[in-house]
């Protein structure tokens, strides 16, 4: 018998990436900018702050939507859209009445409820799966040690207290390895100032391996993931996404991947360390700090962060920018602004300032990111783009509309590459610009 042929989409082919395991590979060039291939969500969710702002079935932003007449609490464009969503919408609806303020399932949870939902009206391969199915995902079910698979199984626990009316669920062992692909396999869906909007599950995109220096970017377009090269590819070269936030140091970078992806990076940053000391930078000092007070502040640093992201949960703002503002403090008498733990507070501080409406502080903590966020991620990054945004919509509240126009044909600029010339978020600053 002849081996089975490997999948195949418009110029990209899976293959078995060595070292990697499956991957993704061109087969013909592929110019900056240009589409490598979009797909549609396997399975999608809203997220439960962003209802009465997005469409929960096709997760358009518009004004005007209209409520589910049931539980009162999901809405839609229109009823072609309230149709469509009904299969998933049905897992909720009910229950969300029954349970009322107590309706409370993680995003995880909701996310699972659904493809469970799908495999049962959809079990044949669907337009999300060219190139991998959702029952190939990889889950590391052998590496999770006892607290993930504690967290697991509360999951498990929470989708039989909130889902029992309408799923049929296989046994305990199947769901653990499902909620375990959920959490390798599951993309966060966010808006153009990288807001969170929801989650989803995108196959084929999942079939991408992982590297800190990407050729390829995944954006979105309600539902639909696009993946656009971010470089020059050749036929041959494996396509890369990046699963996490490349503003960090090498070392935090994977303990990132160890803790949520189970490997480590091999790519040509990780190898090199070669902007490490860019993103570490030391204070110029006449008496320099010693070494080892340089690695007591970044155990601080990263210490600050998790407490911060904690205190998120119950602290006051007024309480979170304080925190930021301590060690902001603390921080500055070893690390410049430019450090990539510095920008992490002075991004927290401005997403505090935002929330309150202190637009002048919001301004002044993104004046000082913009420039080192330049610096340290790689060309066409969303980050730096929804920096620019952020900036020049704050200099247009401001009234500055000199710098508040320059700073959004920034993003602009960035975005025409990533997101596509024709994307509806583009449209929507260039409207921005005329109505000022």
């Amino acid at each position: 018998m002849r081996p089975e042929a490997a999948p195949q989409a418009g110029g990209l082919e899976r293959f078995a990436s060595p070292g990697k395991g499956r991957g993704l590979r061109a087969r013909r060039r592929f110019a900056v900018g240009e589409l490598l291939f979009s797909c549609p969500a396997y399975a999608a969710v809203l997220t439960v702050s962003e209802r009465g702002g997005h469409c929960d079935g096709c997760f358009a932003r518009k004004e005007g939507l209209s409520k589910c007449g049931r539980c009162k609490q999901a809405f839609y464009c229109n009823v072609e859209c309230q149709k469509e969503d009904w299969p998933m919408h049905k897992l909720e609806c009910a229950s969300m009445c029954t349970f009322g303020q107590n309706w409370n399932p993680s995003e995880t949870v909701r996310l699972t409820a659904r493809i469970l939902a799908k495999q049962k009206t959809h079990p044949e391969r669907t337009h999300s799966e060219k190139l991998l199915a959702v029952k190939e995902f990889e889950s590391h079910i052998d590496k999770l040690d006892n607290e993930k698979r504690e967290l697991i199984q509360n999951d498990i626990a929470a989708l039989h207290h909130f889902y029992s009316k309408h799923l049929e669920y296989p046994d305990n062992a199947a769901l653990v390895v499902l909620f375990a692909q959920v959490n390798c396999n599951g993309f966060t869906i966010e808006d153009e100032e990288l807001s969170h909007l929801g989650s989803a599950i995108f196959p084929d995109v999942a079939l991408m391996n992982h590297s800190c220096c990407p050729n390829v970017i995944v954006t979105y377009k309600g539902t639909l993931a696009e993946v656009r090269a971010v470089k020059e590819i050749e036929p041959g070269e494996e396509i890369f996404s990046s699963y996490i936030d490349l503003l960090y140091p090498t070392e935090d970078r994977n303990d990132r991947l160890r803790d949520s992806y189970f490997f480590n990076c091999d790519c040509r940053e990780c190898i090199t360390k070669e902007k490490d000391k860019e993103k570490l930078e030391i204070c110029k000092l006449n008496d320099p700090p010693s070494a080892e007070t340089v690695q007591d502040m970044i155990k601080y640093a990263r210490n600050v962060i998790e407490e911060f992201r904690r205190a998120k949960h119950y602290k006051s703002p007024g309480e979170l920018l304080e925190i930021c503002e301590l060690s902001l403090d603390k921080m500055g008498a070893v690390f410049e602004d430019s450090n990539v733990y510095m920008l992490h507070m002075m991004y927290q501080a401005m997403g505090v300032c935002l929330y309150v409406q202190d637009w002048e502080g919001a301004l002044r903590y993104g004046q000082k990111i913009i420039r080192p966020y330049s610096k340290h991620y790689p060309s066409y990054s969303l980050n730096v783009a929804s920096m620019w945004l952020k900036l020049g919509r704050l200099y247009m509240a401001l009234n500055n509309r000199t710098a508040g126009v320059k700073a959004l044909k920034r993003a602009i600029a960035i975005m025409e590459v990533a997101h596509g010339k024709d994307h509806p978020y583009i449209s929507e600053i260039k409207k921005e610009l005329e109505d000022h």
